[in-house]
């Protein structure tokens, strides 16, 4: 088997940052985050709208492109588009971030943006969002990547099996999955039930992340500030892996950890330990 390749996904080299705060801009310069992900090992790494913002008006793009190369980094994750389907000029529309994330794509030229749907009860009339999926995925697929929707236990697409049925019903080549631990195993999708509804082709992207075998504050909450690094916590990482592995997913293997504790660490050395304990896992 050949050695696991990992990407750094957004908060992992963050710092002392977290989605709880508007804007979510790193305090890390973007240079020292770069230079530390790749002394870590990982061939990648991701970045938030809020940080795709401070790159664009002060280096641009096309300086963090030539910067990660000359890192040895070759993957790039972009995030985080939700709301994709209310029309422009309505209340709630996103299309200033879908824009933003369209022009940081047309030069770094991300394997994917990830996308979300909506905090709150699971939607029921996920065929209604198809029609929106495809138009996305038809314009990121003419800036030259893809989509890929994160399911969240919180939210409008709540489950992977749930990913799954609107995958099927967009039918474009350009929408796939984010099969992220921690909402796989927080929403209470069995490996089974992972196993029978994910077509391999529809994974574009896995994160890694473990967690304590119960919920403290609200599932966002626990979301954001308690997640453990892999292998020390609760979930069956090594058959989620498997299952993954099986359908044809090799990575490179996405590390997302987002926790209280884990952001106060240097960023040097959150990313070298996140690393370390990923790879034991897989």
């Amino acid at each position: 088997m050949k050695t696991p390749e990992l990407v750094a996904t957004a908060w992992t080299s963050a710092g002392d940052t977290s989605p709880m705060l508007t804007p979510a801009v790193s305090p890390v310069p973007v240079d020292e985050r770069v230079r530390a992900i790749a002394d870590a090992g990982y061939v990648g790494f991701g970045l938030v709208a809020d940080d795709l913002v401070a790159v664009r008006d002060s280096i641009g793009f096309a300086a963090l492109r030539k910067m990660a190369a000359e890192h040895g980094l070759r993957h790039i994750e972009i995030e985080l588009l939700e709301r994709w389907w209310v029309p422009r000029g309505e209340p709630g529309n996103t299309h200033a971030t879908r824009e933003l994330l369209f022009e940081a794509a047309g030069v770094l030229t991300p394997a994917f943006i990830k996308i979300g749907s909506e905090n709150g009860a699971p939607t029921t009339d996920l065929d209604a969002l198809a029609a929106p999926l495809r138009r996305l995925a038809e314009e990121a697929a003419a800036h030259g990547t893809r989509v890929a929707i994160e399911t969240m236990p919180f939210s409008a697409i709540a489950t992977v099996p749930m990913g799954a049925r609107l995958l099927r019903a967009t039918a474009h080549p350009a929408a796939g999955l984010l099969v992220d631990a921690w909402h796989v195993f927080r929403a209470g999708t069995t490996l089974a039930e992972l196993d029978a509804a994910l077509p391999g082709e529809y994974v574009f992207g896995v994160e890694l992340d473990d967690a304590d075998p119960h919920i403290v504050g609200t599932l966002f909450e626990d979301t954001v500030e308690r997640r453990r690094l892999c292998g020390q916590g609760s979930f069956d990482l090594p058959g989620l892996v498997q299952v993954l592995r099986d359908k044809g997913f090799d990575g490179p293997w996405g590390v997302e950890i987002l926790s209280e504790s884990f952001r106060r660490l240097p960023v040097a050395e959150a990313l070298q330990v996140a690393a370390r304990t990923a790879r034991k896992v897989l």
